[in-house]
C-alpha cells in the first residue's frame, strides 16, 4: 500500500519512543522467510501497527472525472453542432479510453455526472458504474447552484439524484458543484438528502474538513463563521483541474486560450503531490479531468505519466466516498461544534 515511498517515522508510535527516523520494517521485524530470526512483536501486534502506521502516514490520491457530456456548452447557451460536438467527444470516444487506462493500473476512481450525460449517453455512465468507479452528483443541468432559489435548486439536487439512482443503483454520496460554487443552501439541502460530502470548496488543499453553515458574510463587517456540519468538504483547486490549462473556451466576448503544454502541467502536478508528501503525514490531493479534455492523445498520454509517477513516490488511490470514511475515522475537529472565532470571543468575555 505504501508503494515505492520509503516509509519512515520518527516520532511516538503505537507504545514505541523513536529517537530518530525508523523504517517501519524496524518496527514490524523481519517479514516470512526472513533473515533475523527474533521478532520483536507478536503477529497480531504486527498487524496493529501496519494498520495504525498506515493510517498516520498516507498520502491518498483521488483521480476524478468531471463527466459533462453536452451539458456545459447547453448550458453556456452553445449549442450549435461544433460545439456540442466538442462535449459529445467525452462519452463517445475519451471515457472508454480513460476506463482502459485505469483498468490497466488497477485504479478506482469518482465520476461526477450530470442527469443530462446520464440520460444523454446512459451506455457510457454504466460502463463506468460496472467498472466500479464512483458516481456522484454533479447537477442535472449543470448549471450553479448560485443562479437558483432554494427551491429550484432543491428540485435540481432530486431530479439529478434519480438519474444517479437509476443508473448506478444508490443515491450519490458526493456533490459536486459545476462550475464550483455554491449557494447559501446548498450545505443544509445536501445534508438534508443524506450527502456525505462535498467537492466544491477551495479551503483546504491536502486535509479534508467539515463544511459549515450559517456563515454572516457582509462588506462592512468582520465575517462570523457559522458552525461545522457533518459534511465533509473534499478540497479542490482550479490549479489541479485541466480545464483551464488544456480547454480553449470562447466566453461571450472573453477567450479562455487553454492549450497549454502537457509537460508543463505535469510537472506541476506531480510538484503538488510532492509538496504534500513532505509537508503532511496524511494527505489527500483530488485532480479534476474533464473526458472530453484530458481524453485528447497527448493529455491522456500525460495522465499515464502521472499515474507512474505518482505510484513510484507512494501514491495510494482511493475512490472519494472511501477516502471520506477513512477521513471521519481520523482525529479531527467534531462537527456541529462552535467555530474558532466564536470560541475565542466565548473566552473574552468569561
Amino acid at each position: 500500500m505504501l508503494g515505492g515511498l520509503a516509509a519512515i517515522i520518527g516520532a511516538d508510535f503505537y507504545g514505541t519512543t523513536l529517537s530518530q527516523p525508523t523504517e517501519l520494517s524496524l518496527i514490524l521485524g523481519p517479514s516470512p522467510g526472513g533473515r533475523r530470526k527474533k521478532n520483536p512483536l507478536a503477529p497480531w501486534e504486527r498487524a496493529r501497527v501496519r494498520e495504525n502506521f498506515e493510517m498516520a502516514f498516507k498520502h491518498i490520491v483521488c483521480l476524478s472525472f468531471d463527466f459533462d457530456g453536452m451539458s456545459g456548452f447547453i448550458a453556456r447557451g452553445t449549442a450549435t453542432p461544433s460545439a456540442l460536438s466538442r462535449g459529445e467527444f467525452g462519452p463517445r470516444v475519451a471515457a472508454p479510453r480513460l476506463l482502459a487506462l485505469l483498468r490497466k493500473y488497477r485504479i478506482k476512481s469518482s465520476w461526477f455526472v450530470p442527469g443530462h450525460t446520464i440520460e444523454t449517453f446512459p451506455d457510457a455512465v454504466k460502463a463506468v458504474v460496472d467498472a466500479g468507479h464512483e458516481i456522484g452528483h454533479h447537477g442535472w443541468k449543470h448549471v450553479s447552484p448560485s443562479a437558483y432559489s432554494r427551491a429550484e435548486e432543491e428540485a435540481e439536487l432530486v431530479r439529478g439524484n434519480e438519474a444517479v439512482r437509476r443508473i448506478s443503483g444508490q443515491y450519490a454520496r458526493g456533490y459536486r458543484s459545476p462550475s464550483w460554487d455554491l449557494s447559501q443552501h446548498s450545505v443544509e439541502l445536501f445534508l438534508k438528502h443524506g450527502f456525505t460530502y462535498d467537492s466544491s470548496m477551495m479551503g483546504d488543499d491536502y486535509t479534508p474538513y467539515y463544511a459549515r453553515r450559517g456563515d454572516v458574510i457582509e462588506l462592512e463587517q468582520p465575517a462570523i463563521f457559522g458552525r461545522a456540519t457533518p459534511l465533509v468538504e473534499m478540497p479542490i483547486s482550479w490549479s489541479t483541474d485541466d480545464s483551464p490549462h488544456f480547454e480553449f473556451m470562447r466566453l461571450g466576448s472573453a477567450i479562455r486560450p487553454g492549450l497549454m503544454n502537457a509537460d508543463g502541467v505535469l510537472g506541476n502536478w506531480l510538484n503538488d503531490f510532492l509538496y504534500m508528501r513532505k509537508s503532511v503525514k496524511w494527505g489527500v490531493l483530488t485532480y479534476t479531468c474533464h473526458p472530453f479534455i484530458i481524453g485528447r492523445g497527448h493529455r491522456i498520454m500525460m495522465l499515464e505519466k502521472l499515474i507512474r509517477k505518482l505510484k513510484d513516490n507512494g501514491a495510494v488511490f482511493q475512490r472519494m466516498d472511501q477516502t471520506v470514511e477513512e477521513f471521519k475515522q481520523r482525529p479531527s475537529p467534531c462537527a456541529e461544534k462552535k467555530s474558532p472565532q466564536k470560541s475565542q470571543r466565548t473566552k473574552r468575555k468569561k
